[in-house]
């Protein structure tokens, strides 16, 4: 690790970029992730003698305020993308943190080049996205909205809705990405008696599977066999686009498919042919490209879908504690003390986390 060195004690500038609370932030201060309620950090950090900076904007805003700002916060939900333009333009930045999971919205290398920290805080969502994923195939396969659209509309057809409904039991299930996300899915579909495969770039070991109840597949067999498949891999340049046209039809026809990852990792225009043909039953997620999804996003419209905005991640309880985490680097690197070792993802010039080692060979 990077030697640390504890920072002048003048003030800084920490800029947030935050999601608009609105009319649910006011009064509620559980919504920490809200630009309202600023991480809970407004206190903390005026009493350490810093700026605090909370933009909602993430173009012109950010470009203007990011040219004076040490430290950068930002989050997977309503993602501040960090180019290397604005890198270049942020002579003062020396680190950069992500209230949540994924740091694909910053340029890692560019970051590792001019040595500015990155730091994500680890394990704060996976109990989270795993329940909603959970959710959303169970929803998927039992047809759960259009019987709840029936009862909004006042009518009450139950062939239309049982025509498409199924139980998950005996279903083959396969989950690509076994890591925390991945591996609790696993767990949680257990008592549901369904076969699960999983794919990941490391077969985990056979005690792991043991437990996990789930079998190793290669990707082309995973997705050949299963009737659902929920996604819980990190985006890279190896999985942009990894369900493409080619994969997305080479799934059974029928299945489901769950994204809860990245929305880059499905092809956009090649899922709204999928499911328009009717190729397959139903997608389910909460991922999107662009972020937030302008309104005349193709995905929007699709047939037979269960999406939701990026919420899957941030449920009042992960916000504890990605806002725990966020307070904890800032008092560690103000201090001069080491970063947790499991959120740095750049540290000392060099990207130090196997999730994005594709990043920066330097």
């Amino acid at each position: 690790m990077a030697e640390h060195r504890r920072w002048p004690v003048w003030a800084m500038k920490i800029l947030a970029v935050l999601y608009p609370g609105g009319k649910a932030a006011r009064g509620n201060p559980e919504l920490l992730g809200a630009a309202e309620n600023a991480l809970g950090l407004r206190r903390f950090l005026k009493s350490k003698g810093h700026d605090l900076v909370v933009l909602t904007e993430k173009e012109r805003d950010l470009d203007r305020e990011i040219r004076w700002a040490d430290v950068v916060i930002t989050t997977p939900f309503w993602p501040a993308y960090i180019t290397t333009e604005r890198i270049d333009k942020a002579k003062k930045l020396k680190l950069i943190l992500t209230a949540g999971v994924g740091s694909d919205h910053i340029d890692l290398a560019a970051a590792a080049k001019r040595g500015i920290m990155v730091a994500e805080i680890t394990g704060s969502n996976v109990v989270s996205v795993a329940e909603h994923a959970v959710m959303q195939i169970l929803t998927l396969v039992r047809n759960y909205l259009p019987a709840y659209k029936q009862v909004l509309e006042g009518r009450w057809d139950i062939a239309e809705a049982a025509a498409r409904s199924h139980d998950l039991e005996g279903k083959t299930v396969g989950i690509v990405g076994a890591g925390r996300i991945g591996q609790r899915v696993a767990l949680r579909l257990r008592p549901f008696n369904v076969t699960t495969l999983y794919y990941d770039y490391r077969r985990l070991s056979t005690v792991e599977e043991e437990v996990l109840g789930a079998e190793y597949a290669l990707l082309d067999d995973l997705v050949r066999r299963c009737d659902v498949i929920t996604i819980h891999c990190p985006l890279t340049p190896e999985t942009d686009g990894l369900f493409d046209k080619n994969r997305l039809f080479r799934m059974k026809k029928g299945a489901c498919l769950v994204n809860t990852a990245r929305g880059r990792i499905v092809n956009t225009e090649a899922l709204v042919q999928a499911m328009e043909k009717g190729h397959l039953a139903g997608y389910a997620g909460d991922v999107w490209y662009p972020q937030p999804a302008p309104p005349d996003h193709p995905w929007r419209t699709m047939p037979n879908h269960a999406l939701t905005i990026h919420v899957s991640g941030t449920s009042l309880e992960a916000q504890k504690r990605y806002s725990d985490g966020i307070r904890d680097c800032l008092e560690r690197f103000f201090l001069g003390k080491p970063i947790e070792r499991d959120y740095l993802i750049v540290d000392g010039g060099r990207v130090v986390s196997p999730s994005y080692s594709y990043a920066f060979k330097g």
